[in-house]
């Protein structure tokens, strides 16, 4: 059983009458789910990730003015809730982790994670906002909702980067990745420079997967999630498969050079196809003018 179908069944079994007995004023007024930090917030979790931060339960997230009125009472009776559930041991929490479920005030814990405590109205401050704690606040499941704020504020992350700002960040990946893995690749590769080849693949394969995610208008999470939170992509599916070929390749082989250019031709086709840009250059450096002005029109 995944975390979240675990928290969903420790919700239903005990949540749900918990909230109705204790709280019945408020019952339509509390939000309950899964979201936030954790393997199982993506629904990545398996055996090994459940030795922390891992067990029987679940978010209640509440109004300001509610917190105030019932918060404390709220917590005391979630922490009386039974600790074992479905064959699953209490939850184990670590001190860096911090508090992830129980009862959360709606707008500390937008806040908590990615500063402020709902999607910014100006397009500016998106630049300074953590892009894994936007998938982190945008991930999981929201079981109840009945007075639909906290949907209402997690709706505004989800609605994704504007478009400007979007297009900012594919110009800053497409910089990237050209210089490490078009240009400075092969020009180490033909010095013999070795280690300054293992770091330009490095470098190419980082951002090949940031303007993956950027083309989806998907959030990127935690770089140890990176590759896994593309299996579900709808656009350049085929970009993965090549990338981790391109991490089994020795970075001594030419043959790296042929991977990169495969996967830069493919981004080059979902540019055009997105009307990012117009160009058919396949030296990806060549679109940034292109790119842009079609920055500073979205504007």
């Amino acid at each position: 059983m995944k975390g979240l179908e675990l928290s969903r069944k420790y919700y239903e079994a005990y949540g749900k009458e918990m909230i109705t007995r204790f709280f019945p004023a408020y019952a339509d007024r509390i939000a309950v789910g899964l979201v936030g930090e954790g393997s199982e917030c993506f629904g990545f979790d398996d055996e090994v990730s459940r030795d922390h931060d891992f067990g029987p339960s679940f978010c209640l997230w509440l109004t300001s003015q509610d917190y105030a009125d019932i918060g404390e009472a709220l917590a005391e009776k979630y922490m009386h809730l039974p600790k074992m559930f479905a064959g699953f041991t209490p939850r184990l929490v670590t001190p860096l982790a911090g508090n992830r479920v129980g009862v959360l005030e709606i707008s500390a814990f937008f806040t908590s994670l990615v500063g402020v405590p709902h999607a910014p109205e100006e397009e500016a401050p998106w630049l300074y906002l953590n892009e894994h704690m936007l998938a982190a606040v945008t991930n999981g499941e929201i079981f109840s909702d009945p007075l639909g704020e906290f949907t209402r504020v997690r709706d505004g992350f989800l609605r994704y980067y504007p478009e400007s700002i979007r297009l900012q960040k594919i110009a800053s990946a497409i910089a990237m990745l050209s210089q490490a893995g078009q240009y400075n690749l092969p020009r180490s590769l033909k010095r013999r420079a070795f280690d300054t080849a293992y770091l330009c693949v490095s470098e190419f394969i980082k951002s090949a997967i940031t303007l993956t995610y950027l083309l989806n208008r998907k959030y990127m999470p935690f770089y140890k999630w990176m590759l896994r939170g593309m299996d579900d992509f709808v656009i350049l599916p085929q970009v993965k498969p090549v990338l981790l070929s391109l991490m089994q390749t020795s970075y001594k082989d030419p043959c790296c050079c042929d991977m990169v250019e495969d996967i830069c031709m493919q981004f080059l086709f979902e540019l055009k196809r997105q009307g990012i840009t117009d160009s058919d250059d396949d030296f990806l450096l060549n679109h940034m003018d292109d790119i842009t002005m079609k920055c500073n029109n979205a504007l």
